[in-house]
């Protein structure tokens, strides 16, 4: 699958040898007992996870912290200032907090034997300290009880429209990732104009960008303005009244990586969860529950679901992101009031 590249790869790679999962990497997970996973998944999703993980290995636990992207970002920052060492594996919807990470020297290098063969390098650090677990979209949709499909929106340009105004919904990039994300691509593709227009619709505020799709659904609102598109696509297939949109300027596309810390307190246990995570078991199973994309190569969408290929999508900067979060975070409250 080409989605544009995503970590750029020096000159020479310096991961470690990849680590197949052995009886003796299992028998120490299982001497540490658990795994604490810090997770900006849906609980649901990371919960299903961790069900799925102990059951494969039967004597682990895995604890899961959930928060928003930008929150867990904030967390993991004032534990490493404390000193404290709770957390063993992250696995953000943001990109760009992996690049400080990184620098910090807070992840561990890792790299599975299934990321090694199957990932493409522009997913995978070229050090080793992280993965692509996921990668998914953030779209328009509109309610379908209430908007008729020839009414509804096709573009962002739509959204400033005045039959608009006060019947949307969206995110906020200080607490979701997703957001966060999305945001900076809209501001690099649409210019600031565009929200500080769109600051003028009276939208919905929420939080996460797993809020938006839920207001859809009930019918609190007629339009996401953002928000992510697997949770529109899963709400449809369960028959809610959703219609996902692939805006014409592009839709923006967030890549969800997972590493490990240095200072894990389940060191092996960490390299267990990440592998297994990684694997063609568990990623097709990510995909398939949660309509999601996996850049695993032996990993299929399941059929009647959008592909990539057919989708005019913005293009990731994770340097980007981390270069103007800050920015993105004083001028949307401005603008938003929020």
């Amino acid at each position: 699958m080409a989605l544009g590249t995503v970590f750029a790869s020096p000159a020479r790679a310096a991961a470690p040898p990849p680590e197949a999962i052995t009886p003796q990497l299992i028998e120490a997970a299982k001497q540490e007992a658990k795994v604490v996973l810090y997770s900006a998944m849906d609980l649901p999703v990371g919960e299903k996870l961790g069900k799925a993980f102990e059951a494969k290995y039967p004597g682990m636990q895995v604890l899961i912290e959930r928060a928003g992207s930008e929150r867990l970002f904030q967390r993991i920052d004032q534990e490493f200032a404390s000193n404290i060492r709770a957390a063993d594996v992250v696995s953000s919807a943001d990109a760009s907090h992996f690049i400080p990470w990184k620098r910090n020297g807070w992840l561990k290098p890792f790299v599975s034997d299934d990321v090694a063969q199957y990932f493409p390098e522009q997913y995978r650090d070229p050090d080793g300290m992280f993965a692509t677990t996921r990668v998914w979209l953030s779209s328009i949709a509109y309610n379908t009880s209430l908007v008729k499909a020839e009414d509804a929106p096709t573009s962002y340009a739509d959204l400033l429209g005045p039959k608009w105004a006060g019947k949307m919904v969206k995110g906020h990039p200080a607490y979701s990732g997703t957001i966060m994300t999305t945001t900076f691509q809209l501001v690099r593709d649409l210019g600031w104009d565009y929200l500080e227009k769109l600051s003028k619709q009276r939208v919905m505020q929420v939080q996460s960008s797993t809020d938006p799709p839920k207001k859809l659904a009930l019918g609190e609102r007629a339009v996401m303005a953002d928000g992510n598109e697997y949770n529109i696509v899963l709400l449809k297939e369960a028959g809610q009244p959703v219609e996902p949109v692939y805006p014409s300027e592009g839709t923006p596309t967030i890549s969800g990586p997972t590493g490990i810390f240095i200072n894990a307190p389940h060191p092996n246990a960490a390299k267990l969860f990440q592998a297994w995570f990684h694997t063609r078991e568990t990623q097709q199973f990510l995909t398939d529950f949660t309509a999601q994309y996996s850049v695993h190569a032996q990993v299929q969408s399941k059929p009647g679901r959008k592909k990539f290929s057919e989708t005019r999508l913005m293009k990731e900067d994770p340097a980007g992101v981390e270069k103007m979060a800050e920015e993105i975070k004083t001028r949307y409250a401005r603008l938003f009031r929020v």
